[in-house]
């Protein structure tokens, strides 16, 4: 073999090299879309986590109650009930035109709930509707439906919980739709007095379309821990699949510290971001 054939071959060897490495570069990289799109799955998440835990107060306030209304700070909450019947009841939880609560989120609009049943009775069902409501100028719509599925083998109540039509939307106008089945496990505090002990396990999947139309399909890998007291998840791993992407996203919550800290990876690359709960 002449020496320009070996240097033929390897300067082919070499660009052959390149190019791969620069397609693994592209696949892998975590650009700042990318990091911006995992944020926002994180608050869209927030959004209906905090619908959750509004919905569980509101039934734990409500048991054992008649038709009344109960002005507190904020919401006003109103209960209806069939005449000579307990239930089922429908609970309006009206913020008006926007109130601040706990961790400083700003809440208006109404959020209805019919209660098929007692919380901790096997087989009741919450189903949950919004009326103009917004979440920190996010507007949220959809039907969320909460089931009382009993208890497992470890003795932990589990509640199923669907959406279907879930929609939020930017300050910027730009849409984020969610399909949802997800699983809790009660892990502490389903019985105490004080609410803000609260611990659940949630696993299942998501999917719909990013802010940028791209379909997606967003899954549980490790349980996502969420307290009541806590803002953000606190730890559990989520496997983000996007259309047209080769490889998927991770969106890791963290150890179990109740901040605002998350790690995105895609192949061998990750970084931190801090979650918001609101857009600015």
């Amino acid at each position: 073999m002449t020496k320009l054939m070996k240097t033929k071959i390897f300067l082919m060897i070499a660009g052959m090299m390149l190019v791969l490495f620069s397609c693994q570069k592209d696949t892998d990289d975590i650009d700042q879309p990318t990091l911006d799109d995992a944020d926002l799955e994180a608050v869209a998440d927030i959004i209906f986590e905090d619908v959750f835990s509004i919905a569980d107060n509101a039934a734990i306030v409500i048991e054992g109650k008649g038709d009344e209304t109960m002005a507190v700070d904020c919401p006003v909450i109103t209960i209806t009930k069939p005449e000579g019947a307990l239930w089922p009841k429908t609970v309006t939880m009206d913020f008006g035109t926007g109130c601040t609560g706990f961790n400083d989120n700003v809440r208006k609009g109404k959020i209805i709930m019919v209660v098929t049943g007692p919380r901790l009775q096997l087989g009741s069902k919450r189903t949950i509707t919004f009326e103009n409501y917004y979440f920190n100028d996010i507007k949220v719509e959809g039907t969320k439906v909460f089931e009382n599925k009993g208890y497992n083998t470890a003795q932990n109540l589990v509640i199923s919980v669907t959406l279907t039509g879930g929609k939020v939307t930017l300050p910027d106008g730009r849409t984020i739709e969610r399909t949802v089945a997800h699983e809790r496990e009660w892990i502490a505090g389903l019985i105490t007095p004080n609410i803000w002990d609260d611990e659940c396990l949630v696993t299942g999947i998501a999917n719909g379309k990013t802010r940028n139309n791209i379909e997606y399909t967003n899954t549980i890998m490790t349980a996502l821990h969420w307290k009541r007291v806590c803002r953000f998840i606190t730890e559990g791993i989520i496997k983000m699949e996007r259309s047209g992407e080769e490889l998927p996203v991770t969106l890791d919550y963290g150890d179990g510290e109740c901040d605002a800290k998350a790690v995105v990876t895609r192949g061998t690359q990750s970084k931190e971001i801090l979650l918001r709960h609101k857009m600015q």
